[in-house]
């Protein structure tokens, strides 16, 4: 009998979180539709961009691509080895609705043999550590490796400062890099 009533009081107190949650919504929803603020439209755009950006075909760990929103105008910046990939990067954005202007500053990063090898030892290094290869596991890998004439820059993020130094240490290590340069951040909800 207890175990009825437990499971019954359990089954009210769903029902009534439900309820709620559903109103609230139905208030939020209602807020919205009578005015769109800038910021809900920007914050939309926000989100549509960043989708947009990581689900393009050619993205990779060597790749950059960072963005800026001001009202209906997005600003692209970054890095990319590919030129069409800067091409596909500023198409999917003005497709966007709500889109009006396109402010494509990504750089497409120099021909080199020599980088090209780079970014595979330093891929290797990397994702080939014990500490960071779940980084790799990633739908869409957090620590992106971009090489310029033997300079290494890294970037994305890591769930804790450790692996931000083992990072940097194992792109050091690297034969041929010059100098690395680590802009990872710390992000402990990656």
């Amino acid at each position: 009998m207890r175990k009825h009533a437990s499971s019954a009081a359990f089954a009210v107190s769903f029902v009534a979180a439900l309820f709620a949650s559903q109103a609230q919504g139905a208030d939020s929803s209602n807020n919205s539709s009578k005015g769109n603020s800038p910021q809900a439209g920007e914050s939309r755009i926000q989100r549509e961009v960043r989708h947009e950006l990581v689900t393009l075909s050619r993205y990779t760990v060597f790749d950059n691509i960072a963005y800026r929103v001001d009202g209906t105008q997005v600003t692209l910046v970054g890095q990319v080895v590919q030129p069409v990939l800067k091409d596909d990067a500023g198409k999917a954005v003005k497709g966007i609705e709500g889109v009006t202007e396109v402010n494509n500053q990504i750089e497409v990063l120099p021909l080199s043999p020599m980088d090209d090898g780079i970014r595979l030892a330093v891929f290797k290094a990397i994702y080939g550590d014990p500490n960071l290869s779940r980084y790799g596991l990633q739908a869409v890998p957090s620590i992106h490796i971009i090489v310029k004439n033997g300079d290494v820059t890294l970037e994305g993020a890591v769930m804790n400062e450790m692996d931000k130094e083992i990072a940097g240490l194992r792109a050091n290590a690297v034969g041929g890099v010059f100098a690395v340069t680590n802009h990872l951040r710390v992000d402990a909800q990656i």
